[in-house]
């Protein structure tokens, strides 16, 4: 049967049975391969890979693997009333404050040379009072996309054209949100227990703000809606999770399934507790889910938690500890026991992204060797 690799990703996000277990690629400004011993007009292709741009289509069609690309979503935002101002000062700080109706927020941003990444070191939401405020931001907001922003979509999605799909990366979950960007861990678990009727409050505002940037992302060429919660039991509760994000999900879900794309949930880490709340939304993936020793649950063990509806994205986290430290039969036989782990593979999509010390002749082997198991534990 000739099918193509769009055509068989599809089939699996439907929960249909594929031709083959799929193997996507990868590649963003922390997951990119070495240079070293690379063809040179790869690494040419690869000098400076970008959150979001053409990077995982090269770097996948390099090793001929299907393609799930993760096309930057390009969504703007613009205020009417609220007032924001971003000063960058000469230390590498930026100083980031909205003035709303509530009062002042006030961000404060910190650059490192390091890692090229700017890190939050103050965050805006730092006591009970801020959450009336940051849902004056949130009801303020608008999003928007210009010509030249649709037009590189509709360009990614020609580049692709048959050999894979299109992801669109949007935020997180309002829960999610709160520890990642706006409060941080401590201040969020503290807001829960003394502030949660303003929590809640403000989560519905928020909602409503992300519905508006979802329904504009939802007319651009993607295939999947991926919201990035990287939600994880060292942040989030199960019992926070079942609060605030359960009712939330199916909400998004519904509006991405209405125009006939798919919804993945986009969360690395520790989440074995979390999946029997998965299985009580609709989302049609789980993305970036970790495996052992970086991760806390199985292949097999996250099949049976999250039912046979729900596909498992997961990456080869154990697979590059055992090719790092250059063991090419352990490599070998983590990969087969990840196709198995994964029998049937009808709701199954692997997901290879390199490491900076990882090789492309490292890369190349993995491949070889996952190319033995995608038609047989089907």
């Amino acid at each position: 049967m000739n099918l193509s690799p769009r055509e068989n990703l599809l089939l699996v996000l439907r929960g249909e049975r594929p031709v083959w277990i799929p193997v996507t690629g990868h590649c963003d400004p922390y997951n990119q391969p070495s240079k070293q011993g690379m063809d040179p007009e790869l690494a040419k292709a690869l000098a400076n890979v970008q959150w979001g741009d053409e990077s995982t289509v090269v770097f996948s069609r390099s090793l001929g693997l299907d393609i799930a690309d993760w096309c930057s979503s390009r969504i703007k935002e613009c205020h009417q009333q609220v007032k924001v101002d971003a000063q960058k000062e000469e230390n590498g700080r930026i100083i980031t404050t909205w003035q709303t109706s509530k009062g002042e927020l006030r961000r404060v941003q910190q650059y490192s040379v390091d890692t090229g990444l700017y890190y939050t070191v103050e965050h805006e939401v730092k006591e009970r009072d801020d959450l009336a405020r940051l849902a004056g931001v949130f009801e303020d907001k608008d999003y928007y996309l210009t010509p030249e922003d649709r037009e590189l979509h509709r360009a990614r999605r020609q580049l692709i054209g048959d050999d894979g799909i299109m992801l669109c990366p949007v935020s997180g979950t309002p829960l999610g949100q709160m520890i990642r960007v706006h409060a941080g861990v401590e201040t969020t678990a503290y807001l829960w227990a003394d502030a949660r009727r303003e929590m809640h409050d403000l989560f519905r505002v928020m909602e409503e703000a992300h519905h508006r940037m979802v329904d504009l992302a939802l007319t651009c060429e993607n295939d999947v809606i991926v919201t990035v919660d990287d939600t994880s039991t060292t942040t989030i509760s199960p019992e926070m999770f079942e609060e605030f994000c359960l009712g939330y999900t199916d909400r998004m879900v519904n509006a991405v399934h209405a125009v006939n794309k798919f919804y993945y949930h986009h969360s690395c880490g520790l989440i074995r507790d979390l999946l029997p709340l998965y299985r009580q939304t609709r989302m049609d993936a789980v993305h970036a889910f970790t495996i052992p020793p970086i991760g806390n649950v199985t292949v097999a063990e996250g099949r049976k938690l999250l039912g046979p509806d729900i596909t498992i994205i997961a990456g080869f986290s154990s697979i590059k500890l055992a090719i790092n430290s250059g063991n090419r039969a352990e490599t070998a036989r983590g990969i087969e026991t990840l196709f198995r782990d994964a029998c049937p593979g009808n709701r199954f999509i692997l997901n290879l992204a390199p490491e900076p010390c990882n090789t492309m002749e490292e890369m190349a082997f993995i491949v070889q060797e996952s190319r033995k198991y995608q038609r047989m534990y089907l």
